[in-house]
């Protein structure tokens, strides 16, 4: 029998509460939404929904992760002490941990307006059926991007009653970060995706790896840099972009070798990218208040 401070642990490994990059990487485009969308005054009170939901559903994500690759994990050597992988959590346990999850999420934003409550059901589904893509999609990462950052048009949602093409602008982008960031990952775990046979991006990029993270890290500040022309943001904005490639510069530093320790180092890190763009967002919009209010 395991004691209730052992179940807690696993229920945590199984949420991933105890690695929060997830989270950060999940909650960094929907912070820049809502500022995009907020002219850099969103609502305390929709700021603190969609954080709150940022957390509950990747909780939920991963737990459906874990559920959909509970026969691979154990044969891979960075996940084989996940919770199903020993053993530790039922299936069934992970399934009902993702449903409540998923339901406490849709309660918190039952305040807002329909088409959120809308948008809300692809988010769902986009959470759920991802991680049964590295079975057929050659690239899941690009599905990756589109799940973790659907935050994006709902928090237009929220705030306009609409979603603006700049939305689908940023979303973009965010696939091609998620894109670099996940294949870095990815890079981690290729001799063993190999041997148990899922699809990954570091698998499908091959010897062009790192030239295509390099380019999913050119191709999303570019598109970062148009949405906030539409915006018409100010300097401190792409001073912060300019960073963010700094960073991205670094990164190819840490996996031009393809090290597994540097590629994973270098995943850890994008959650500073990620968090520079929004600082330098959230302090253009401080000292340059005002700009494009809707943007085709």
């Amino acid at each position: 029998m395991t004691t209730l401070s052992e179940r807690l642990d696993h229920y945590e490994k199984l949420t991933r509460l105890d690695k929060p990059i997830g989270i950060l990487l999940l909650l960094w485009p929907t912070l820049w939404a809502l500022w995009f969308a907020g002219d850099g005054r969103p609502s305390l009170l929709i700021v603190g929904i969609f954080m709150l939901g940022t957390v509950l559903m990747r909780s939920a994500g991963c737990a459906i992760n874990d559920y959909a690759d509970r026969d691979f994990d154990g044969k891979v050597e960075r996940t084989r002490t996940r919770p199903l992988a020993t053993g530790a959590i039922h299936p069934r346990e992970a399934i009902l941990v993702a449903a409540v999850l998923s339901l406490c999420s849709f309660a918190l934003i039952l305040p807002l307006n329909r088409l959120v409550l809308w948008l809300s059901l692809p988010a769902l589904f986009l959470a759920g059926s991802y991680p049964f893509t590295k079975r057929f999609f050659a690239i899941p990462q690009a599905y990756l991007g589109v799940a973790f950052g659907f935050g994006i048009p709902m928090g237009f949602a929220a705030i306009w009653g609409q979603v603006p093409g700049a939305a689908w602008l940023l979303l973009l982008g965010n696939i091609f970060w998620a894109v670099a960031y996940d294949t870095e990952y990815a890079m981690v775990d290729r001799p063993d995706d190999l041997k148990i046979g899922i699809k990954t991006s570091a698998i499908t990029f091959g010897r062009f790896d790192v030239a295509a993270v390099m380019f999913c890290y050119a191709a999303s500040l570019s598109l970062f840099g148009w949405v906030g022309h539409l915006f018409n943001r100010g300097w401190v904005y792409y001073a912060g972009l300019l960073v963010a490639l700094g960073i991205a510069v670094y990164h190819y530093a840490l996996i031009r070798k393809r090290d597994q320790a540097r590629c994973f180092r270098a995943f850890l890190h994008n959650n500073w990218l990620g968090g520079t763009i929004f600082v330098g967002l959230v302090l253009d919009y401080w000292l340059f208040p005002g700009g494009v209010s809707a943007p085709g």
